[in-house]
């Protein structure tokens, strides 16, 4: 299914004429209707008008995006700017194009995202290929942090970490090892003093790598907000 969205009865139509052949379509003139069409039909594209009235822009883009993460969204709009194109990708968007494009040619653009790839504009690549630079980065850094403290910890408590980091509770990591809760909990309570820490969720984002060096969160982790397709 592909939604298209905009408030021009010609845009609807011109948009239909390049993409009705790849999958069923159907229409949204509001974003009041878009809003319980979305999550209602759960559609594999969105082609959304970027003036759609109510639309508020990435505001509302990223609510979409919410109601139904599944979706793939592309924006059809008039000029914008590198700058307010970047922050829709940010945002999830995987493809952005003019919304008068050709009908041929929005078909290859709709054929092109299906298959994983973002329709991005060219000044925009070399901005996206350093985002994804400092990802990388990034993530080299946390896994030296992370390895650096837990090597403070001993065998055992390495151990529970780790089966906090996957998710255990303290009764089913005592009966993975064999030993009491009570237990559990002071080999705990040595680890958050050992990494200076207060709760589990911390420790959960130190072993799978997850937390920056000054000891917050990643500002990534559990986005849907991704720019990496």
């Amino acid at each position: 299914m592909i939604l298209l969205a905009s408030s021009s009865q010609e845009t609807l139509a011109l948009w239909t004429q390049g993409v009705h052949s790849l999958a069923p379509i159907s229409r949204a003139a509001r974003f009041s209707e878009l809003r319980v069409e979305l999550p209602r039909i759960k559609p594999k594209i969105l082609l959304l008008d970027h003036d759609l009235p109510e639309l508020d822009g990435v505001k509302g883009v990223g609510a979409l995006i919410k109601l139904s993460p599944e979706t793939t969204i592309i924006i059809l709009s008039g000029p914008l700017t590198d700058e307010a194109e970047w922050d829709l990708f940010k945002t999830g968007v995987r493809g952005c194009c003019p919304r008068d494009i050709e009908p041929q040619h929005l078909e290859s653009v709709v054929l092109a995202v299906q298959k994983g790839e973002l329709w991005i504009r060219r000044s925009l690549t070399r901005r996206l290929l350093n985002e994804l630079w400092t990802i990388a980065l990034e993530k080299n850094q946390i896994k030296q942090n992370s390895s650096s403290l837990l090597a403070n910890l001993t065998r055992r408590e390495h151990e529970i970490a780790k089966l906090v980091g996957n998710g255990e509770s303290n009764k089913q990591i005592a009966q993975r090892l064999d030993i009491t809760e009570r237990t559990v909990k002071a080999h705990l309570t040595e680890i958050f003093r050992k990494l200076d820490i207060g709760d589990r969720l911390k420790l959960a984002l130190i072993v799978t790598g997850s937390m920056n060096s000054d000891g917050q969160p990643r500002s990534d982790v559990g986005s849907n907000a991704s720019i990496i397709s």
